[in-house]
């Protein structure tokens, strides 16, 4: 599976971004997709969660109520609708998709995806 993030960019506080993930490769029904992120000096952080099977969704703490994710399913794309941007929110974000069912238990650790996109800068500025 080959994962290819884009759709970062600069935004203001209180703006709006949209992330995307665009899998490719060997794909299936039972996958589970994710965006983390990372800031310098810091390890990868969970943001949210998508089961292909299903729909299901999860939410860190942090981004519920502000950010949705989201599937385009004839795309095999994931997206990231992140709303309300706080500077706090400025990262580099990573998708990831695991080639296995994830239980919900483990949904939230990085240890769980096996292919991981390149990255894209999100940049909230005060």
């Amino acid at each position: 599976v080959q994962l290819q993030a884009s759709g970062g960019g600069l935004v203001q506080t209180g703006g709006s971004l949209r992330v995307s993930c665009a899998a490719s490769g060997r794909t299936a029904s039972g996958y589970s997709m994710a965006w983390f992120r990372q800031t310098p000096g810091k390890e990868r952080e969970f943001v949210a969660a998508y089961r292909w099977n299903g729909g299901n969704t999860w939410y860190a703490d942090a981004v519920k109520g502000r950010f949705t994710i989201s599937r385009d399913g004839a795309r095999d794309t994931l997206n990231l609708q992140m709303n309300s941007l706080k500077p706090e929110d400025t990262a580099v974000y990573y998708c990831a998709a695991s080639h296995q069912r994830v239980i919900n238990s483990q949904i939230r650790s990085a240890n769980s995806y096996h292919y991981w996109g390149q990255g894209t800068l999100v940049t909230v500025s005060s």
